[in-house]
């Protein structure tokens, strides 16, 4: 049996379909209502834009061995897997081994052919593929990509925009406010594009949130994280191990994968509001911006330091990092938007107010801080 389920953000659609339900549940829960995912009627779907997911190991066989026929490759490192890419006339054809997915796309008509040999990892390669489709029509439609969390004020819609480097408190920054009374939505990056004469809109990009154990026990998270474990639960699959393992003994030391790279707790979108209690936000119009940074033992205070924006806070070709249009999905647009939406985007962010804020480990202040901040914008 087929099934199916549609996306849609601001102008964009595509509709997800398999012969799993395991595969098009999982898009629904993942991108639910930020994206108006709904359960369709598979015999209805005449979308342009498809991505049709199918545990056919046959399929993978027959596209795997089409790549590496002797045409010419590209090994692309994509969403940690190493992707084997080529051409099949005016389709994109690719295969990742590890993941046991083969991959066909047809840039000019919108649809996505994937073949996989086990359910849950084509389930998350759909889900992501579908999400990159509603980028590629929304960046052809004049939208940008900023690296950026964000919260909306509920009764009105203003939106926060939050920047920054990796480890400046982004995140943070969203989830404390979330949790005093703004909605969240997005933890790393957001869809924005300009309308009427200085307004920019925005819209969430559905992602699951990577959470330090520090955090999650700094907001008093780990006691619901673990029960929630204990009681039969799970988060993303795509959380290692030894975080779980950490969460259920009640360890909050940060975990390293490598000098550099923390192992985090992964948050479903849907598990904010279900779990810890956040609200989220469907979408808003950008009122402010915050640069937090984060000095574990001194006070938190409104500081100097605010700037203007610049090409790293866009996700383009140059900042991407997990996700390169392999697939020819935004057919020639930059990763992060055309050059003209980021520059009219980033002239009237620079006409909002901007605040510099110094967090620290002391939650409490720190969330009183951003809230007198947040409310004064």
């Amino acid at each position: 049996m087929i099934t199916a389920t549609r996306l849609d953000a601001a102008a964009a659609a595509v509709t997800v379909l398999s012969n799993r339900a395991e595969v098009t549940d999982w898009a629904l829960r993942y991108f639910g209502p930020w994206w108006n995912a709904t359960s369709v009627d598979a015999a209805s779907v005449c979308a342009e834009h498809v991505v049709v997911a199918e545990v056919d190991a046959e399929a993978f066989e027959t596209i795997t061995l089409l790549v590496q026929d002797g045409r010419s490759t590209e090994t692309v490192d994509y969403a940690k897997h190493p992707l084997l890419v080529a051409r099949d006339g005016e389709d994109i054809i690719a295969t990742s081994p590890t993941e046991g997915i083969a991959y066909r796309s047809t840039p000019a008509s919108g649809k996505m052919v994937l073949a996989g040999t086990e359910v849950e990892p084509l389930a998350l390669a759909a889900a992501r593929l579908a999400r990159e489709a509603i980028r590629g029509q929304l960046l052809r439609d004049g939208w940008a990509v900023l690296h950026s969390s964000a919260v909306v004020r509920p009764d009105n819609g203003a939106t926060l925009l939050t920047f920054g480097d990796k480890g400046s408190g982004k995140t943070t920054t969203a989830l404390l406010l979330a949790s005093h009374g703004w909605q969240l939505l997005a933890n790393d990056r957001v869809l924005v594009r300009p309308t009427g004469e200085r307004d920019v809109e925005v819209v969430p990009w559905p992602s699951a949130a990577a959470l330090g154990l520090g955090l999650m026990h700094s907001l008093g998270w780990d006691e619901k994280a673990r029960e929630h474990l204990r009681g039969g639960g799970s988060f993303h699959p795509t959380q290692h191990d030894s975080v779980t393992e950490a969460l259920l003994a009640g360890d909050h030391t940060p975990l390293w994968e490598n000098a550099r790279r923390e192992r985090k707790v992964q948050v479903f979108p849907d598990q904010f509001p279900g779990l810890f209690d956040v609200p989220l936000a469907i979408g808003g119009r950008a009122a402010g911006l915050l640069f937090p940074q984060v000095d574990p033992d001194a006070e938190p205070d409104v500081v100097d330091g605010t700037r203007t924006l610049g090409e790293r806070d866009f996700m383009s070709e140059a900042t991407e990092d997990r996700y390169p249009d392999v697939f020819g999905q935004a057919q020639g647009v930059d990763g992060g938007g055309r050059e003209s939406a980021r520059t009219e985007v980033a002239a009237r962010l620079a006409e909002l107010p901007h605040r510099a804020v110094r967090l620290s480990h002391d939650v409490p202040t720190s969330a009183a801080v951003l809230c007198k901040v947040a409310d004064a914008i």
